[in-house]
C-alpha cells in the first residue's frame, strides 16, 4: 500500500511541472504584452521568437551539461614526462 502512495506522489510531482504548448504560448504572449508590444505586430512576433530561442538554448545547455558533464579543458600541465 505504501508503494502505491509513493508512486502516486512521485508521479504527481513529475507531472506538476508539465506545461502544455498552449499554456506556454499564453505565458509567452502575456510576457511580450507586459513588455509593451501589441499583439499582431512584427516586434511582438520577434519577442515570441526570442523567448522561444532563449528557452531552446537553455534546454540545450541543460541537456549538454547533464549528459556530457562539465566542459573538458584539456589534460592540464604535467611536471613530468608521461611516456
Amino acid at each position: 500500500m505504501r508503494t502505491r502512495w509513493y508512486v502516486a506522489v512521485i508521479l504527481a510531482a513529475a507531472l506538476g511541472g508539465c506545461v502544455t504548448p498552449a499554456e506556454q504560448r499564453a505565458t509567452d504572449e502575456g510576457r511580450c504584452r507586459s513588455y509593451g508590444f501589441r499583439q499582431g505586430s512584427d516586434p511582438f512576433a520577434n519577442c515570441l521568437m526570442a523567448l522561444d530561442l532563449d528557452r531552446s538554448a537553455a534546454q540545450r545547455a541543460r541537456l549538454e551539461t547533464s549528459f556530457y558533464g562539465p566542459g573538458f579543458y584539456g589534460p592540464g600541465w604535467y611536471p613530468y614526462r608521461r611516456w
